[in-house]
């Protein structure tokens, strides 16, 4: 059986770095980047606490993928895709249910 999986976009408070990850369980992967579960990651270093994009995918192998083709695109393409899905920049890590 496929499990599903998300692709996110986390920030720091300037939104000066920009993190791409991908999770079967978005609210708790969210969780450990705000709480510094890893305090030796990347999120920690940065201080990328702000969710600030979302997509669901059916498979997990689909947002895989994604997650790559996000990573391979220039910075420029990361700002647009958040801009079109949250263009106030809102912490979107409070409305995870």
């Amino acid at each position: 059986m496929e499990r599903g999986g998300f692709v996110y976009i986390m920030t720091n408070k300037n939104h000066m770095v920009l993190y791409t990850g991908v999770t079967s369980d978005l609210r708790n992967r969210i969780y450990e980047h705000v709480n510094n579960k890893y305090p030796n990651s990347f999120t920690s270093k940065y201080k990328c606490y702000k969710l600030v994009y979302y997509n669901f995918f059916w498979s997990i192998e689909e947002a895989i993928a994604e997650e790559k083709k996000i990573k391979a695109g220039s910075r420029l393409a990361k700002l647009k895709l958040i801009n079109e899905f949250n263009p106030n920049w809102n912490d979107l890590y409070k409305t995870l249910d």
